[in-house]
């Protein structure tokens, strides 16, 4: 757990033209001790290891003029990502054997769950704290943004779905000072792109807030690829309403869901492990099975419902929002977390077969969902 809390990281954001105390962000966040002895491609980052790149680029922040004419609010945000931008590439270093080249494929989502761990340790609070992940697990695409991507998204897609999950503006500046710290090949041409990257956000009049669409109904299916235009509304087909929690173990779901709503059905998988008479992590896939089997009886009759469960990452929410909108329904994900020593303390109480060890692994998976992943999504952080 980390020694710094929120106040202490506050500290470490310098004003404008400042010089950063790099010891003290080093004792902040001790992972990111490793940045130093990590190697990067020389061609593209020829100033050497992560920890000199990371240094530069906070330099470079600090010394522009859009960094100095933000909010303090707004400089503590883009700083830390700053900061915290590379921290998994220590951890997904990969040496091609053949040429020697380096790569740290994933490192940008890899980092934005690192640094939700540091953060959540920390206390900072969870707004603040998502903005500066989501920066970081974007960190990159202001690259190559106005290139259609391998899923065949548009500039255009990207930029306003993006304007839905961060500050473009921030996420810009970002990037700007990413290719600035570092020595490599042509990097008038990436910025460039990144200038581009702006223009079109400005013309998307979603450079500083998310792009206007005509419904949440119409956001929502555009973000999942249905060929439909952000100012005009899409029929919404009757379904179910169905309110899909997420968080870790032990952060309140069950308490939330019996106060909010305790007449409304629940799907839940520890209710059908309890009637299958199965322990966590024991034949899960029967336990899957059993619960998708009430869901999709429940989505048939248009029955509104809680499907509780963790769905901690995107990968697993996926699945559940997929089988919930292939039968129309209109979904609110809602997201509760604990403080750690809350959360363990919490844990060790209830009548689970999850241990506390078995639930910290599962914080390598902590994905916080996104605005764009369903019609609403409400965040509450208990203290």
């Amino acid at each position: 757990m980390a020694m710094f809390q929120w106040k202490d990281v506050q500290g470490l954001v310098p004003a404008a033209g400042g010089t950063p105390d790099l010891a003290a962000c080093l004792e902040a966040f001790p992972q990111l001790r490793l940045a130093a002895t990590t190697p990067q491609d020389p061609v593209f980052h020829a100033e050497g290891d992560v920890w000199t790149h990371t240094a530069m680029v906070l330099r470079c922040l600090l010394d522009s003029a859009d960094y100095a004419a933000l909010a303090q609010a707004d400089q503590e945000v883009v700083f830390l990502a700053a900061l915290l931008h590379d921290v998994a590439k220590c951890s997904t270093t990969v040496v091609d054997e053949a040429t020697g080249r380096i790569a740290q494929p994933g490192h940008s989502r890899k980092g934005a769950i690192d640094a939700r761990i540091a953060l959540w340790d920390a206390g900072a609070p969870l707004a603040v704290r998502e903005a500066i992940c989501r920066l970081i697990a974007v960190h990159q695409v202001p690259f190559f943004a106005l290139e259609t991507s391998r899923k065949g998204a548009s500039p255009e897609f990207t930029v306003r779905q993006l304007s839905w999950q961060v500050d473009l503006h921030l996420l810009a500046m970002l990037a700007e000072a990413d290719m600035r710290g570092r020595i490599c090949p042509e990097p008038q041409r990436t910025l460039d792109a990144i200038e581009l990257f702006r223009e079109l956000a400005r013309e998307e009049q979603c450079y500083r807030q998310p792009r206007a669409f005509a419904d949440a109904h119409t956001a929502l299916s555009y973000f999942r690829g249905a060929n439909v235009h952000p100012d005009y509304a899409l029929h919404q087909e009757p379904g179910s309403r169905v309110l899909v929690m997420c968080g870790l173990p032990a952060s309140g779901k069950d308490t939330w869901v019996a106060t909010h709503h305790p007449r409304l059905p629940v799907v839940s998988f520890d209710d059908a492990r309890a009637q299958l008479g199965l322990r966590h992590g024991k034949n899960e896939g029967l336990v899957a099975h059993h619960a998708v089997d009430q869901a999709k009886a429940l989505l048939r009759a248009h029955a509104p419902f809680v499907w509780n469960a963790t769905h901690l990452s995107d990968q697993m929410r996926s699945k559940t929002l997929d089988l919930c909108l292939a039968y129309h329904a209109e979904v609110e994900i809602v997201y509760l977390e604990q403080p750690r020593a809350a959360l363990l303390a919490r844990n060790q109480r209830r009548d689970s077969s999850l241990p506390n060890k078995r639930l910290l692994e599962m914080l390598l998976r902590w994905e916080v969902p996104l605005p764009t992943e369903a019609h609403r999504v409400a965040y509450t952080q208990m203290r």
